[in-house]
């Protein structure tokens, strides 16, 4: 198999391990999928993301019991009933704590370009929210590429009072996603649309 074909079929191997196996991750590894994702292609060269990993057992705890008290708030705002909403928890603070390590990727603006309008501000924000998407995909093909398990989460962006209270984040630094890392669990097959359904040729309904 040529290196271009073996390249795109790992691409496509890679899936998001909803229930990771309990187990020690070497930090070792996360700290190189990290600098991978750190290669991502990002807008100006600004590199607007930072990263947190989580290893401290306490810490773990107190993050995922912080932000439910944010997300509580949330669901009940949606009027759904205390049983429900403790069952929903519940379940999502298990799967979180079964990871061996957190990675709470962030943004910050600190090098992105300053307009005169909310315009163009407000692209350069969108810009940088697109780079910090770009390196976590790098992050979870390089924990894949070394046979770990792990889950995009996008829970940090709904509590992100909490993530920055507990991990005394920067106030002008915004958690956006956080990933759990762990033994390589349960995992499904892929479900992706059609190509013709999603790329089109040179104008829009003009399918592959």
């Amino acid at each position: 198999m040529d290196v271009e074909t073996e390249l795109l079929q790992f691409i496509k191997s890679r899936r998001s391990s909803k229930l990771l196996e309990r187990g020690v991750v070497e930090l070792d590894k996360v700290l190189k999928a990290v600098e991978a994702a750190t290669y991502a292609a990002n807008a100006h060269n600004a590199q607007p993301w930072r990263f947190i990993v989580v290893t401290d057992e306490a810490v773990k705890q107190q993050l995922v019991k912080e932000m439910a008290l944010e997300w509580r708030q949330d669901l009940l705002s949606d009027g759904l009933p205390h049983e429900k909403i403790n069952m929903i928890i519940s379940s999502a603070a298990e799967r979180t704590l079964r990871a061996s390590v957190l990675i709470i990727a962030c943004l910050t603006m600190e090098n992105m370009h300053i307009y005169r309008d909310d315009r163009r501000n407000r692209y350069e924000y969108i810009m940088a929210v697109q780079s910090v998407a770009a390196a976590l995909q790098n992050l979870l093909l390089a924990l894949h590429a070394q046979g770990l398990g792990a889950c995009w989460r996008c829970s940090a962006l709904f509590a992100p009072n909490a993530v920055k209270r507990v991990l005394g984040i920067p106030g002008d630094v915004e958690p956006q996603a956080l990933v759990e890392v762990g033994l390589l669990g349960g995992v499904r097959p892929a479900r992706r649309k059609p190509l013709r359904e999603v790329c089109f040729i040179n104008r829009w309904g003009n399918e592959v």
